[in-house]
């Protein structure tokens, strides 16, 4: 069975939302990074972020995670409100994301990077969640090697596997298969479907079609800090707007 199958079979028909954003808002001086964003995220749902460069999206990934504070907007996670909320707080309640470049310590090994993101939460059975996690990700034969030695589609690995480490409810991955060789793209892509699988909800942004329509339940995209539409990647690839703001052509 392909991913695109796997994912489409677990995915509910109906499900409440994991994350709500409503009107949010964030200028940096003139320029409106966010610009009145709403959207939602479903439980156990994997949601594509798509749009072109300078579009708002890892603003938006900053804004729910707390290292930005915004303007103005609401963000509920689970229920709880958390605009302004202290990007520490916020990961205790179970949201944890990753950076286009990772941010590992360098110097330790791909194990204690695990286990270092464990003891920021949630301590209790990290040293066997550690070795799932290598597992899951195919990083046992580099368990014990600093973290400055791995090649960088390695580290894209490490840094999705700390998220991963936060037992995290939601999890926000920013270009996490972005230049990485294709086998490590579909260790990746399967983690993220058995995750979900799991339980854990996904919002990605990603550039690279074929990974949004094999892996995304849904697509959201964003043009000039606000969400212009969303859908099945089907209905998304149809509609003339997103050809023009995301493909940069008429349809």
């Amino acid at each position: 069975m392909s991913v695109a199958m796997s994912s489409a079979a677990a995915a509910p028909a109906q499900a409440d939302s994991i994350l709500v954003v409503r009107g949010l808002h964030k200028h940096f001086g003139g320029i409106k990074a966010a610009n009145g964003v709403d959207l939602e995220v479903r439980r156990h749902e994997i949601a594509g972020l798509i749009g072109p460069n300078g579009s708002g999206k890892s603003t938006l990934f900053s804004l729910v995670s707390g290292t930005v504070p915004p303007d103005s907007g609401e963000i509920r996670f689970d229920g709880r409100e958390i605009a302004g909320m202290s990007a520490h707080r916020i990961a205790r309640l179970g949201l944890a994301r990753t950076f286009q470049i990772p941010a590992l310590f360098e110097n330790m090994s791909v194990r204690e990077n695990l286990l270092a993101a464990a003891a920021e939460g949630h301590w209790a059975g990290a040293r066997e969640r550690a070795e799932e996690t290598l597992a899951l990700l195919s990083l046992e034969h580099v368990a014990d090697n600093r973290a400055s030695d791995l090649s960088g589609g390695q580290q894209k690995l490490l840094e999705f596997g700390r998220a991963v480490m936060r037992q995290a409810s939601l999890i926000l991955l920013d270009e996490v298969t972005a230049g990485v060789h294709p086998n490590i793209r579909r260790i990746i892509l399967d983690a993220i479907v058995r995750l979900r699988d799991k339980g854990v909800s996904f919002l990605i942004i990603e550039h690279d079609m074929e990974m949004v329509r094999n892996v995304c339940d849904r697509i959201i995209v964003m043009d000039s800090g606000r969400v212009v539409t969303s859908g099945a990647f089907e209905d998304i690839v149809r509609d003339s707007q997103v050809m023009q703001t995301y493909l940069g052509r008429p349809q």
